[in-house]
Protein backbone atom coordinates (compact mmCIF):
# COMPACT_ATOMS: atom_id res chain seq x y z
CA UNK A 1 0.00 0.00 0.00
CA UNK A 2 1.09 3.25 -0.73
CA UNK A 3 1.68 6.49 1.14
CA UNK A 4 -1.44 7.85 -0.28
CA UNK A 5 -3.71 5.18 0.19
CA UNK A 6 -2.22 4.52 3.77
CA UNK A 7 -3.32 8.03 4.54
CA UNK A 8 -6.95 7.66 2.79
CA UNK A 9 -7.62 4.67 4.67
CA UNK A 10 -6.20 6.08 8.09
CA UNK A 11 -8.58 9.21 7.58
CA UNK A 12 -11.87 6.76 6.99
CA UNK A 13 -10.97 5.34 10.14
CA UNK A 14 -10.22 8.21 12.02
CA UNK A 15 -13.71 9.57 10.75
CA UNK A 16 -15.93 6.38 11.74
CA UNK A 17 -14.59 6.21 15.04
CA UNK A 18 -15.37 9.96 15.59
CA UNK A 19 -18.97 9.45 13.84
CA UNK A 20 -19.23 6.13 15.75
CA UNK A 21 -18.39 8.09 19.33
CA UNK A 22 -21.01 10.83 19.03
CA UNK A 23 -23.59 8.18 19.17
CA UNK A 24 -21.90 6.16 22.29
CA UNK A 25 -23.51 6.79 25.53
CA UNK A 26 -21.97 9.56 27.55
CA UNK A 27 -20.98 11.08 24.47
CA UNK A 28 -22.66 14.13 22.68
CA UNK A 29 -25.97 15.04 23.59
CA UNK A 30 -26.74 12.52 26.02
CA UNK A 31 -28.80 13.50 29.32
CA UNK A 32 -27.96 12.00 32.45
CA UNK A 33 -30.92 10.95 34.64
CA UNK A 34 -29.25 8.64 37.07
CA UNK A 35 -24.98 8.70 36.18
CA UNK A 36 -23.65 7.66 39.85
CA UNK A 37 -24.64 10.76 41.63
CA UNK A 38 -27.93 12.16 43.16
CA UNK A 39 -31.67 11.96 42.22
CA UNK A 40 -32.29 15.55 41.26
CA UNK A 41 -33.59 14.60 37.83
CA UNK A 42 -35.99 12.92 39.42
CA UNK A 43 -39.71 13.31 41.78
CA UNK A 44 -40.33 10.32 44.14
CA UNK A 45 -43.46 9.10 44.06
CA UNK A 46 -44.89 5.95 46.26
CA UNK A 47 -43.53 4.56 49.32
CA UNK A 48 -39.98 2.85 47.24
CA UNK A 49 -37.18 3.27 49.69
CA UNK A 50 -35.13 4.21 47.15
CA UNK A 51 -31.13 5.22 47.48
CA UNK A 52 -27.68 6.31 45.98
CA UNK A 53 -25.32 3.09 47.28
CA UNK A 54 -21.98 3.55 45.82
CA UNK A 55 -22.86 5.55 43.11
CA UNK A 56 -25.59 2.78 42.25
CA UNK A 57 -29.76 4.14 42.44
CA UNK A 58 -31.41 1.21 44.57
CA UNK A 59 -34.32 0.29 46.26
CA UNK A 60 -35.60 -2.79 47.24
CA UNK A 61 -39.09 -1.96 48.76
CA UNK A 62 -42.20 -0.10 47.22
CA UNK A 63 -44.14 0.54 45.23
CA UNK A 64 -42.91 3.66 44.08
CA UNK A 65 -41.59 5.46 40.95
CA UNK A 66 -38.99 7.92 40.47
CA UNK A 67 -40.60 10.68 37.63
CA UNK A 68 -38.07 12.59 35.67
CA UNK A 69 -38.96 16.13 36.32
CA UNK A 70 -38.40 16.66 32.46
CA UNK A 71 -41.01 15.20 29.79
CA UNK A 72 -39.67 13.73 26.45
CA UNK A 73 -41.30 13.10 22.90
CA UNK A 74 -38.27 11.46 20.72
CA UNK A 75 -35.80 10.27 22.27
CA UNK A 76 -33.18 6.94 22.93
CA UNK A 77 -32.51 5.79 26.59
CA UNK A 78 -29.15 3.95 27.40
CA UNK A 79 -29.69 2.34 30.83
CA UNK A 80 -27.96 -0.27 33.37
CA UNK A 81 -29.43 -2.26 35.73
CA UNK A 82 -29.68 -5.30 38.29
CA UNK A 83 -32.25 -7.08 39.07
CA UNK A 84 -32.87 -10.41 41.30
CA UNK A 85 -35.16 -12.57 39.75
CA UNK A 86 -38.01 -12.00 41.95
CA UNK A 87 -37.92 -8.41 41.04
CA UNK A 88 -41.06 -6.38 39.75
CA UNK A 89 -39.45 -3.67 38.09
CA UNK A 90 -39.97 -1.04 34.29
CA UNK A 91 -38.69 1.76 33.56
CA UNK A 92 -42.23 3.69 32.13
CA UNK A 93 -41.78 5.73 29.06
CA UNK A 94 -44.11 8.65 27.83
CA UNK A 95 -46.13 8.53 31.19
CA UNK A 96 -49.29 10.54 30.80
CA UNK A 97 -49.60 11.81 34.58
CA UNK A 98 -46.59 12.45 36.31
CA UNK A 99 -48.22 11.43 39.56
CA UNK A 100 -50.02 8.41 38.75
CA UNK A 101 -47.80 5.97 36.70
CA UNK A 102 -49.18 2.97 35.92
CA UNK A 103 -49.13 0.72 32.60
CA UNK A 104 -52.38 1.87 31.24
CA UNK A 105 -51.85 5.60 30.42
CA UNK A 106 -47.90 5.17 29.52
CA UNK A 107 -45.88 2.71 27.72
CA UNK A 108 -43.76 0.02 30.37
CA UNK A 109 -40.96 -1.48 29.40
CA UNK A 110 -40.81 -4.56 31.59
CA UNK A 111 -38.01 -5.57 34.17
CA UNK A 112 -40.29 -9.07 35.90
CA UNK A 113 -38.76 -12.55 35.00
CA UNK A 114 -41.60 -14.21 37.07
CA UNK A 115 -44.40 -11.97 35.24
CA UNK A 116 -47.32 -14.74 35.27
CA UNK A 117 -47.66 -14.55 31.67
CA UNK A 118 -44.05 -14.01 30.24
CA UNK A 119 -45.41 -12.71 26.76
CA UNK A 120 -45.36 -9.49 28.65
CA UNK A 121 -42.20 -10.10 31.12
CA UNK A 122 -38.86 -9.04 31.50
CA UNK A 123 -37.70 -6.83 27.63
CA UNK A 124 -41.50 -6.73 26.75
CA UNK A 125 -43.72 -3.41 26.50
CA UNK A 126 -46.53 -4.50 28.55
CA UNK A 127 -50.23 -4.70 26.66
CA UNK A 128 -48.37 -3.10 23.28
CA UNK A 129 -45.05 -5.28 22.73
CA UNK A 130 -44.46 -8.99 23.10
CA UNK A 131 -41.17 -10.55 23.49
CA UNK A 132 -40.93 -14.25 22.19
CA UNK A 133 -39.51 -17.42 24.16
CA UNK A 134 -36.71 -18.60 25.43
CA UNK A 135 -37.98 -15.37 27.42
CA UNK A 136 -35.88 -12.79 28.22
CA UNK A 137 -34.49 -13.32 32.03
CA UNK A 138 -32.56 -10.13 33.51
CA UNK A 139 -32.13 -11.78 37.54
CA UNK A 140 -28.63 -11.82 39.27
CA UNK A 141 -26.77 -10.32 36.96
CA UNK A 142 -26.24 -6.65 35.52
CA UNK A 143 -28.18 -5.82 32.07
CA UNK A 144 -28.93 -3.15 29.32
CA UNK A 145 -31.62 -1.75 28.14
CA UNK A 146 -31.25 0.76 25.13
CA UNK A 147 -35.00 2.15 24.37
CA UNK A 148 -36.14 4.18 21.49
CA UNK A 149 -39.27 5.98 21.03
CA UNK A 150 -39.22 7.77 17.90
CA UNK A 151 -42.21 9.03 16.43
CA UNK A 152 -45.04 5.78 16.61
CA UNK A 153 -42.13 3.45 16.31
CA UNK A 154 -40.78 1.95 20.07
CA UNK A 155 -38.18 0.22 19.86
CA UNK A 156 -36.45 -2.21 22.66
CA UNK A 157 -32.85 -4.15 22.95
CA UNK A 158 -32.32 -5.91 25.86
CA UNK A 159 -28.82 -7.04 26.24
CA UNK A 160 -28.04 -6.54 22.25
CA UNK A 161 -30.90 -8.13 21.27
CA UNK A 162 -33.96 -6.56 19.87
CA UNK A 163 -37.20 -7.88 21.71
CA UNK A 164 -39.56 -5.21 20.56
CA UNK A 165 -39.97 -2.96 17.32
CA UNK A 166 -43.44 -1.78 17.09
CA UNK A 167 -45.68 1.25 16.07
CA UNK A 168 -47.99 2.98 18.08
CA UNK A 169 -49.48 6.34 18.44
CA UNK A 170 -51.09 6.33 21.85
CA UNK A 171 -48.73 8.19 23.53
CA UNK A 172 -46.45 10.80 22.52
CA UNK A 173 -44.65 12.39 25.02
CA UNK A 174 -44.39 12.36 28.32
CA UNK A 175 -42.00 12.05 31.56
CA UNK A 176 -39.69 8.94 32.44
CA UNK A 177 -40.41 6.94 35.19
CA UNK A 178 -38.04 4.04 36.73
CA UNK A 179 -40.36 1.58 39.07
CA UNK A 180 -39.57 -0.47 42.54
CA UNK A 181 -42.56 -2.66 42.80
CA UNK A 182 -41.02 -5.50 45.02
CA UNK A 183 -37.29 -7.49 44.78
CA UNK A 184 -33.64 -5.36 44.35
CA UNK A 185 -33.90 -3.37 41.21
CA UNK A 186 -30.47 -1.43 40.91
CA UNK A 187 -29.67 1.40 38.10
CA UNK A 188 -26.02 2.40 37.18
CA UNK A 189 -26.88 4.47 34.61
CA UNK A 190 -30.21 5.89 33.28
CA UNK A 191 -29.27 8.64 29.94
CA UNK A 192 -31.44 9.92 27.46
CA UNK A 193 -30.76 11.38 24.29
CA UNK A 194 -33.30 13.27 21.84
CA UNK A 195 -33.33 12.84 19.05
Amino acid sequence: MDRRSALKASSALVALATTGCSSMPGMGNWIPLFDGGGIDAFNPIGKANWRVVNGVLEADQGPGFLVSKRSFDNFRISAEFYANADTNSGIFIRCQDPSKIIATSSYEVNIWDQRKDPTYGTAAIVDFGKVSPPYPQAGGRWNTFDITADGPRLVVVFNGQTTVDIRDTKYTRGPIALQSSGGLIRFRKVLVQVI
